[in-house]
């Protein structure tokens, strides 16, 4: 990406903290006494559903809504009152707003005119803006005439430029198709270590928290489930939400005692973190291994093979409990699916038990 131009222009900082925030439309409560810490130079994601409350807490934290209830501080300055262009934050909206009648230049170079900036100064960092999101040599040309994740880049661009200390991202990568989402999904995380300040994400994709971010917030229904960092929500959730929310899932209901789950009519040993009684047990579809039946710790019905790729689905039956398992294509367990049955091998380690 180029030499770290932008790494230090902000002076450091860009911490949030967001206490007790409250935000009501109507008689609607979206947001529900949310308590957050961001990191300074954190990649933080808000992850949830269609009206969880993850873009009005970016909008909150931007300046776009009133605080109703609660505070949000940025490197220990309280935001109460204080509007978007007197906050030391920038956006990327959902739909880049960029002028169609000015030139990728112009669009970039929008925010400085509202800054002491000479001609010199603008064009010089316009054009480092640009090198940060590689469309250097695009400067003549105007919106229609870019494709692909370029107006992203512009948008991105823009925003940069202005040397915020924190970037807001309301779901930019929205509108692509699934092959380039991913290409700027890994764009956008170096160039976020590139930068060195704070993102806060927003998005309802799971994939993408999961790549680009150094810690997620997993929301529902305006409140916040789990915080934690990619690894720690996947592998260890710590609700059944979570669980399900975040790729594909196994649930099951379990009874737990001493150091084991009854589940699907077996006993298996298992860490229960202190979990008794009916509990929900989860499993994630790779961990659940297929292997000859003699071997398995139980026996599964075959319903479904489907071919998705580098892996395939396995749909299976135990009694009355559907399952899913994912087995990587490399010829060495699908043999097993074309008798109809299979062993299913469980660790120990692969069992989750959550509460309830």
């Amino acid at each position: 990406m180029g030499r770290d131009r932008s790494r230090g222009a902000t002076g450091g900082g860009g911490r949030i903290q967001l206490e007790s925030l409250s935000k009501w439309y109507g008689n609607q409560h979206v947001l529900k006494n949310i308590d957050l810490e961001i990191q300074s130079g954190e990649f933080f994601s808000l992850l949830g559903p269609s009206g969880c409350g993850k873009t009005t807490t970016l909008r909150l934290i931007g300046g776009f809504e009133a605080i109703e209830h609660g505070s949000i501080r940025i490197d220990g300055d309280d935001m109460n009152g204080v509007p978007p262009e007197k906050r030391p934050v920038n956006t990327v909206f959902q739909n880049y707003a960029l002028f169609p009648h000015k030139t990728v230049a112009d669009n970039v170079a929008f925010g400085l005119r509202f800054k002491d900036c000479t001609k010199v100064e603008t064009r010089r960092r316009v054009g480092e803006a640009l090198e940060l999101v590689r469309l250097t040599g695009f400067e003549s040309r105007r919106p229609h005439q870019l494709s692909g994740g370029q107006p992203q880049r512009v948008a991105l661009a823009r925003s940069l430029v202005l040397r915020p200390k924190v970037l807001l991202l309301d779901e930019p990568l929205g509108a692509l198709d699934a092959k380039l989402r991913r290409v700027l999904q890994v764009e956008l995380r170096a160039l976020h270590h590139e930068v060195g300040i704070t993102f806060v994400y927003v998005t309802h994709d799971q994939e993408e928290a999961l790549t680009m971010s150094d810690r997620l917030a997993v929301m529902r229904a305006g409140e916040i489930d789990q915080v934690g960092t990619p690894h720690e929500v996947y592998d260890t959730p710590a609700t059944a939400y979570v669980a399900d929310f975040l790729g594909l899932a196994n649930l099951l209901a379990a009874e737990a005692s001493d150091g084991a789950v009854q589940l699907l009519g077996q006993r298996i040993a298992t860490d229960t973190d202190d979990v008794r009684g009916p509990c929900t047990v989860l499993v994630r579809p790779e961990r659940l291994k297929l292997v000859p039946i003699a071997e398995g710790t139980l026996c599964a019905q075959v319903d479904n093979v489907v071919f998705a790729g580098a892996v395939t689905h396995v749909h299976l039956r135990v009694g009355d409990h559907a399952l899913q398992a994912v087995v990587t294509n490399d010829g060495s367990s699908l043999t097993m699916v074309e008798a109809g049955e299979v062993g299913l091998s469980l660790a120990p380690d692969a069992i989750r038990v959550l509460a309830g």
